[in-house]
This record gives structure tokens, sequence and C-alpha cells, in this order.
């Protein structure tokens, strides 16, 4: 219970284990999530619950909304970009990462998806930013098309998702860990 008393916040992403061997050796230069202990993901709803504020009722109605979609099989097909900031892949189909904020969203209303700075949230997996947390740099914008140019060749990468995680942690190297794997309904 100590560990958590660290922690400053919380995240549901689903995992994309596929994707880490195409995406980790960037990610670990590229995307500060990524040497926090966070893997290769795309976001559900972040940020979420506050650490102190995780019980098992937060827990139980995170399941009870993660399992109001079905398991589901998706692609990552090619790269994209948020203008020159943000190189990540693009999730095919991307409604069902949608469907799992939209649910999400609805058991906990008071928490809105990267709390509230975007009109619409549009599902990712990050490659690299140039920017880290707190304004920290983390790449170029060459570093970042030199990333893209080695992952296109790797591509599509397949995966097939049947949970989400429920992780928490801070700002210190390798703190982020899972409270919580939450299965989705069965496909």
């Amino acid at each position: 219970m100590a560990e958590l008393m660290t922690d400053r916040e919380t995240a549901v992403l689903v995992p994309v284990p596929a994707a880490g061997r195409v995406v980790s050796p960037h990610r670990s230069r590229l995307d500060g999530a990524a040497a926090l202990g966070v893997p290769a993901h795309v976001t559900v709803l972040f940020p979420f619950v506050p650490p102190p504020l995780i019980t098992p009722g937060v827990v139980d109605a995170l399941a009870t909304a993660v399992a109001t979609v079905s398991a589901f099989g998706c692609e990552f097909n090619g790269t994209s970009w948020f203008g020159e900031d943000v190189l990540y892949l693009a999730p095919r189909p991307d409604e069902p990462f949608r469907a799992l904020t939209r649910a999400v969203c609805a058991a906990f209303p008071g928490y809105l998806p990267y709390g509230g700075a975007f009109a619409d949230t549009i599902p990712h997996l990050t490659i690299g930013e140039r920017e880290r947390g707190g304004g920290l740099p983390a790449g170029e914008v060459a570093d970042l098309r030199a990333a893209e140019a080695a992952v296109l060749p790797e591509l599509p990468v397949r995966a097939q998702v049947s949970r989400v995680w429920l992780m928490a942690g801070g700002s210190a190297p390798g703190s982020w860990h899972t409270l919580a794997e939450l299965p989705l309904a069965p496909e």
C-alpha cells in the first residue's frame, strides 16, 4: 500500500503488446510514458480517478463499463500525426476504442479524456512526441520522421483486444504499474 501513496495519477488503457516490437525502440527515446513504465497502448481515459480514491467499488464500476464493449480485433496499418508534435499509429477500426471511452466516461462523468482539452478524442498509439510532460523535450521533428521511416515497413500490426488495464504511477522512471486487468465482453 505504501507504493500507492507515491502514485499521482491513474489511466485506463488498452495494452497493445503486439505493437511493442515495432514501436518500443522509438518509444524508449521519444515517448516519455515509456520511461515511466507505460507499455505500448491506446488510451481509453486519462486522467482517471486519483489513486487514493481507487476502491473496490470504483474497480467494479470500471469493470462493468468495460464489459459493455465486446472484444475485438484491430490493425495498425499506418502512421499519423497530431501537427508535427506527436507521431502515432492509428487503429482500424477505431470505433471500438471510442466505445470504450464513451462507456467509461458514462460510468465516471467527472472524468473527461485528457481533462477535456480536445473536442474529439482520437484513438492512437503514441510512437513519439516533441515534448514530454512538463514541457521536457523528447525529440525533434527529424527524430520523429526517422522513427516513422523505421516503423512503416514493419506495418501492419494486428492485435486482439480483450481487456483494459487500470494503471497508476507518477513521474519517477518505471513508476507506472497495473492495478487491475478488466475483461471486455466475449466476442
